[in-house]
C-alpha cells in the first residue's frame, strides 16, 4: 500500500513506515503505536513490548480553560511533526504540535453540537491533506468535512443533517474518509453499512454494502480491491471484502473471546491486523491464518491509567519514522 498522493496523515500511509517484513513468525511491527485512549482523556504511545513512552496532555500542556476530552481518533500529519486528533464526543477537533506539546488549532465548540458554522456533530477520524486542509466525517451531520485552519473556511461533501446514501449529494451517518492508494477516498457508511470509494471531487466510482457487518467503521483499504472495516457492536467482527461486497475474510470470536465494539482495523505488512477492541479496554494484533490474537495493549475487561492499561480505546496510529515520537 503506498501513501495517498492526497492525503498524508493516515493509518495506511504513516503507520506503514513502521511495519517489518510479511513474515508471520516476527513481531507484527517494530515501531511505537500511539493510541487515542478516549476514556482517560489522553494519548499514550507504547512499544512492541507494551512500555508507555509518552502521553498526552500532562501538567502544562493546556492552555488555561482549554480542554481535551474523549479523543478518539489520532493520525500523524506528513512531516511527523504534528498529530490531528479528533475529540468526537467533546464535539471538537485539533492539531497538537509535537514538539511544543501545545493544541495549535482547533475547530468546534467544547460540549456543544450544532449545524452552525463553526460547529461539530460527532466529528471522526480527522486527518490533514497534502494542501494542509483537514478531512473530517462528521457522522451526526452526515457530511464529510473540509476545513481550512487558515481561515476555518469549509465545503463538504453531502448535505448537512440529510442522513441517507444517494452519494454524492447525500450520506447516511459517514463516519471516515480514508485514503486509498490511488489518490480516491474510501467513505464509511453507517446508515444502510454502506462503503463508497468516491473521488476528490465527489464522483462515485463504487458502492457496496459491507458485508456480515451492522455498523461498519473507518474501512480502509488493504490492497486493490481488498478492503477492511469492523462491526462496531458486542460480539463485532473484523472483515476484509471487496468492491462488490463479497467477503474474503472474518474474524469473530464467540464467548470470553469475543470483540466488543471495536471501531478501527488495518492491516499490516506481514499480513497480520492491528484492531482497538474498544469496550474490551484493548489494542489487539490479530493472524488471519489462525484467527488468533497474538498480541495486545490492554487487559481484556479491565480499566486503567497505569501502564498496560487503557479505557475505550478507540483509534491508533503507528508512529512514522520521520517522527521524534518514533525515536523515544
Amino acid at each position: 500500500m503506498k501513501r495517498s498522493a492526497l492525503l498524508t496523515t493516515v493509518v495506511l500511509a504513516s503507520s506503514f513506515l513502521g511495519f517489518v517484513s510479511a513474515n508471520a513468525n516476527t513481531p507484527a511491527f517494530s515501531g511505537n503505536v500511539l493510541i487515542a485512549d478516549e476514556g482517560n482523556n489522553r494519548l499514550v504511545l507504547v512499544n512492541y513490548a507494551k512500555k508507555v513512552l509518552w502521553t498526552f496532555p500532562q501538567k502544562g500542556d493546556l492552555a488555561p480553560g482549554q480542554v481535551f476530552k474523549t479523543p478518539d481518533d489520532v493520525f500523524f500529519t506528513s512531516d511527523g511533526k504534528k498529530l490531528v486528533v479528533t475529540e468526537s464526543e467533546n464535539q471538537m477537533l485539533g492539531i497538537i504540535d509535537i514538539a511544543s506539546r501545545k493544541i495549535t488549532f482547533e475547530y468546534g465548540v467544547s460540549g456543544k453540537s450544532s449545524t452552525k458554522a463553526g460547529y461539530l456533530h460527532n466529528p471522526d477520524d480527522a486527518m490533514m491533506m497534502s494542501d494542509g486542509r483537514i478531512i473530517t466525517a462528521d457522522i451526526a451531520n452526515c457530511r464529510i468535512l473540509f476545513i481550512d485552519p487558515a481561515t476555518k473556511k469549509t465545503t463538504q461533501f453531502g448535505k448537512t443533517g440529510s442522513c441517507y446514501h444517494n452519494p454524492p449529494t447525500r450520506y447516511g451517518s459517514p463516519n471516515g474518509a480514508f485514503p486509498m492508494a490511488n489518490g480516491n477516498l474510501l467513505v464509511t457508511e453507517i446508515n444502510g453499512d454502506w462503503i463508497d470509494e468516491v473521488t476528490t471531487s465527489g464522483k462515485v466510482i463504487w458502492s457496496a454494502h459491507a458485508p456480515k457487518v451492522y455498523y461498519p467503521s473507518d474501512s480502509n483499504e488493504v490492497s486493490p480491491d481488498l478492503y477492511v472495516t469492523v462491526d462496531f457492536v458486542k460480539n463485532g467482527s473484523i472483515v476484509e471484502f471487496n468492491s462488490k461486497g463479497k467477503l474474503i475474510w472474518q474474524y469473530k470470536p464467540k464467548g470470553a473471546l469475543a470483540l466488543d465494539h471495536p471501531s478501527l482495523a488495518t492491516a499490516l505488512a506481514n499480513k497480520q491486523i492491528i484492531a482497538t477492541d474498544d469496550a474490551n479496554h484493548r489494542i489487539i494484533v490479530v493472524d488471519p491464518t489462525t484467527n488468533k490474537v497474538v498480541w495486545q495493549y490492554g487487559v481484556k475487561g479491565k480499566t486503567g491509567t497505569k501502564q498496560g492499561y487503557l479505557n475505550n480505546p478507540d483509534g491508533l496510529e503507528l508512529a512514522p519514522a520521520n517522527s521524534e515520537l518514533s525515536k523515544l
